[in-house]
């Protein structure tokens, strides 16, 4: 038998078994992205919902470090407060998530920003600043002695 000819029959590639007629092309088998059932059925469960039009998610994580999702998919349950995004995560440092963020903001004025930052700020002073204690009466030192007598008043 020629050689050229006996590579080029082993070239091909036969689908089934004997007798099944040889492909001219090998097919290469896509993987098509499908969430696993398993991961399905939990978010059922959660009774999550799609929420369509998300463009970017950032993530402020506590080493200083930005996790940006792009063209994330989200799901949300709002009244259980569960947030579940799927999606390909790309590191980035706050700088560049920030210079992001207002490219994509458009025009905006700057003094908006640092109204904004004020704000929050305000914010966040007032719940931390303001005394929980206030609506809690001070105790008295004699106390158990003045619900002795208030007993004994009583008995009489």
């Amino acid at each position: 038998m020629n050689p050229e000819k006996l590579a080029k029959l082993q070239a091909q590639v036969r689908v089934g078994g004997k007798g099944t007629p040889r492909r001219k092309v090998k097919k290469a088998t896509g993987t098509v992205a499908k969430e696993d059932p398993k991961i399905a059925s939990t978010l059922k469960q959660l009774g999550v919902q799609p929420i369509p039009g998300i463009d970017t998610i950032n993530m402020f994580m506590e080493g200083g470090k930005v996790m940006a999702f792009n063209a994330p998919r989200l799901s949300a349950n709002v009244q259980a407060n569960t947030f579940v995004v799927a999606g390909k995560p790309e590191e980035k440092s706050p700088e560049q998530a920030i210079t992001e963020m207002i490219s994509r903001m458009g025009t905006f004025d700057p003094s908006m920003l640092s109204q904004l930052a004020s704000l929050t700020e305000n914010a966040q002073g007032s719940t931390d600043a303001g005394d929980v204690d206030d609506d809690i009466p001070d105790l008295i030192a004699g106390g158990d002695d003045v619900a002795k007598s208030t007993d004994l008043d009583a008995a009489d």
